[in-house]
């Protein structure tokens, strides 16, 4: 009999726990393990999602890891263990406070769920995806970042808010860094397949590019103990079901850069289809001039992160 599917998610904070309350309502998997630091809270919420998923009529069985072994069979891994962005914190500030965790986390995978697909969320993002490749040495299809979907959504919903119309019809694109530099698409947005510069002034565009960009921000401004966890968690639970189900569709995530765009050993938002075997391919959109000096911006900012940890000598010396 084939075995069911099992996902297994680090970190049973807001994030992490909201990952894996989707994940058991879709029943998209036969296992959801939840994985913290503080095993009574994962066994809290994992009892409450198990009531949670026999309530739905859901197959899903959600357990709590007494230990890391627990993980072992995991078709994917989702990280979400990390310090929270807090008011005037910057993702920079959480560079190695969360490298230092994702390292730790990641030699758990490496050691019990070799074969898994990993996907990163806890910020900042793509730095922390280009650790967990690092560190676990897996192929670069098998780790990616959960960004461009958040990003897009985000964008979707303020040009939403701009309109008053055509709400689940928007397509929004975004891609580069999950940060201030993002690099927001009008060019490939659309309300029901109308361009977005059919229907928005160019001020109107700009208005919601500048406030895609600060999305994140916007709502921990609100929370002031907290950061955003339904959209991220959709977000993520979206990426998992495409590797699950093998659908081949397309989403914007953070991937390795291996000459993609002109860029190298480095991590960014860009189009890919997800499945199986985790990035199955990645896509080269065409981009003008100045789309291209953003990207570049943005790609920089990322490798500027990473630059600070292989100065301070945080990886070891073997390269992806």
């Amino acid at each position: 009999m084939k075995k069911g599917k099992k996902v297994t998610v680090i970190g049973a904070g807001n994030v992490g726990a909201t990952v894996a309350f989707i994940l058991a309502m879709n029943g998209v998997c036969h296992h959801v393990v939840l994985r913290d630091r503080n095993t009574e809270i994962a066994k809290g919420k994992a009892l409450d999602m198990s009531q949670a998923a026999n309530a739905a009529r859901s197959h899903t069985i959600v357990t709590a890891a007494d230990d890391a072994a627990e993980m072992a069979g995991s078709d994917v891994v989702v990280i979400t263990a990390g310090s929270p962005r807090l008011p005037g914190m910057s993702r920079d500030d959480l560079l190695m406070i969360n490298a230092e965790i994702t390292k730790e986390v990641i030699q758990d995978v490496k050691k019990y769920a070799p074969d898994s697909i990993i996907i990163m969320v806890s910020n900042p993002l793509d730095v922390m995806t280009y650790v967990a490749l690092r560190e676990s040495g897996f192929p670069k299809e098998r780790v990616v970042g959960m960004a461009g979907i958040l990003d897009s959504a985000r964008m979707a919903h303020f040009i939403f808010e701009k309109i008053g119309y055509g709400s689940g019809q928007i397509r929004a694109s975004v891609m580069g860094g999950h940060g201030d530099d993002m690099v927001p698409l009008p060019k490939f947005s659309t309300v029901a397949g109308v361009p977005l510069t059919d229907i928005l002034s160019d001020k109107e565009i700009l208005e919601v590019v500048e406030r895609t960009k600060h999305g994140g921000a916007e709502i921990v401004g609100y929370l002031k103990t907290g950061s955003a966890y339904y959209a991220p968690a959709k977000s993520t639970a979206i990426m998992v079901e495409a590797i699950l189900k093998d659908t081949k569709q397309i989403h914007p995530c953070a991937v390795y850069l291996d000459g993609h765009y002109g860029h190298s050993d480095v991590v960014s938002g860009v189009p890919v289809a997800l499945g199986a075997n985790g990035v199955e391919k990645l896509f080269e959109m065409t981009l003008n001039e100045e789309q291209k000096d953003k990207f570049t911006s943005s790609v920089n900012s990322v490798r500027s992160m990473i630059d600070v940890l292989k100065n301070k000598n945080f990886f070891n010396q073997e390269t992806v």
